[in-house]
């Protein structure tokens, strides 16, 4: 099993950037696809960006500008920048596991297997 914990979040104002990070420990699965999603209050769980194999980066297309996904294999850890943050950014984030992306599985949280606990991102204007 593959455990993963964020970190990173907090609150920020309008225009300013964060940089989430993931941790990932267990048993790792091969070249897993690595998610980020994020829940809003009262909205539901949306996918903003996923990586495979390092190199395979795949956006929502409303943070495509703004959101860059990358990972540290040799650290075991999954990143997302986030610049020029907006309000409606504010949300719970979360990352997470899946066997494998493709253009047609990364964006579906129901192919994630693993996920983490989350970290708050709050962003006032």
């Amino acid at each position: 099993q593959m455990q993963l914990m964020e970190s990173g979040g907090g609150s920020v104002q309008a225009g300013g950037s964060l940089k989430l990070a993931c941790a990932v420990s267990g048993i790792l699965a091969s070249n897993p696809c690595m998610g980020w999603f994020r829940q809003a209050p009262g909205k539901e769980r949306e996918v903003v960006a996923a990586i495979w194999r390092s190199v395979t980066t795949y956006y929502n297309d409303s943070v495509a500008d703004r959101f860059i996904v990358s990972q540290d294999n040799s650290k075991k850890m999954l990143y997302l920048q986030i610049a020029s943050l907006k309000p409606e950014d504010t949300a719970m984030y979360y990352c997470a596991a899946g066997r494998y992306c493709s253009n047609e599985r990364w964006a579906r949280a129901n192919e994630y297997t693993y996920w983490g606990q989350g970290t708050q991102v709050t962003v006032s204007s």
